[in-house]
């Protein structure tokens, strides 16, 4: 009887053993895929921003031409000395500082992370603005 209960602690004991490995290797293999998922993840959205990048520096670039022809348009209003001008260059202005805000808007969506079709929204609503801007731009202009 003795010699049973050998064997069987034995037998129980080797299988509690083993599945004991089985799930151990089975946790290390899970977190493996997840760690794997998270880093191909990271990298895929670094990788696909780059395009994102470029496009808020095109935005960047056209803001900053935009706005050197804004300064060179404001000494003209100036010289006018009109009322009705000088508020229509204001209100111009104030269209490009929202230009501003929504390209910075739309590098921040960027560097959160964000979905890319929000980002691209972001994008979008901040070259309309900026088209908004250079349009009103034109009208002050045309006014002198």
């Amino acid at each position: 009887m003795r010699r049973s209960r050998l064997n069987l602690f034995k037998a129980t004991s080797m299988t509690i053993s083993l599945l004991g490995v089985l799930f151990i290797l089975a946790t290390v293999v899970l977190l493996a895929y997840f760690g794997f998922t998270a880093i191909s993840h990271t990298i895929d959205t670094g990788a696909g921003s780059g395009a994102y990048y470029d496009k808020i520096a095109n935005l960047n670039y056209e803001y900053n031409n935009l706005t050197t022809q804004y300064d060179s348009t404001k000494l003209a209003v100036d010289q006018k000395n009109d009322k009705n001008l000088t508020t229509d260059y204001d209100a111009a202005k104030i269209e490009l500082i929202q230009a501003q805000a929504d390209i910075d808007n739309a590098n921040s969506a960027i560097t959160s992370g964000k979905s890319p079709e929000e980002i691209q929204n972001r994008i979008d609503i901040a070259q309309q603005q900026l088209q908004k801007a250079s349009q009103d731009l034109n009208d002050v202009r045309s006014k002198m």
